[in-house]
């Protein structure tokens, strides 16, 4: 096979392997946005997460993983839109941001408050 064909396949098989992972990704991002609006008794609204940012970091051992940010609306009255974000590093939730309030602050996954 020639080379200028073997490099085309290879770039096809690596779109479409970086395709599969970003819907992977979504779907998880997905689901802990629903399930953060659930839990808050929250309106998830357009029932979507739209990617906002896209950058390799390593992780804590030391790899190289892709960082996705992500970010969906809700309401919380049914009459106002507010923004929300769930970050992702690899497959796993870093953190989840819904607005502040004033019973509601920025917090990683485990709980933690972030001052």
């Amino acid at each position: 096979m020639p080379w200028m064909e073997t490099i085309s396949l290879l770039a096809l098989l690596a779109g479409v392997c970086f395709w599969l992972d970003s819907f992977k990704a979504r779907a998880v991002g997905m689901r802990a946005a629903r399930d953060a609006c659930v839990a808050d008794e929250l309106l998830l609204l357009d029932d979507t997460v739209a990617l906002v940012s896209l950058r390799l970091q390593r992780d804590d051992d030391g790899r190289l993983r892709l960082r996705r940010v992500y970010q969906f609306e809700y309401s919380d009255t049914g009459d106002n839109r507010r923004q929300g974000d769930v970050t992702l590093l690899g497959d796993q939730l870093q953190l989840l941001h819904l607005a502040a309030t004033p019973d509601r602050q920025r917090r990683p996954v485990d709980g933690r408050r972030l001052d």
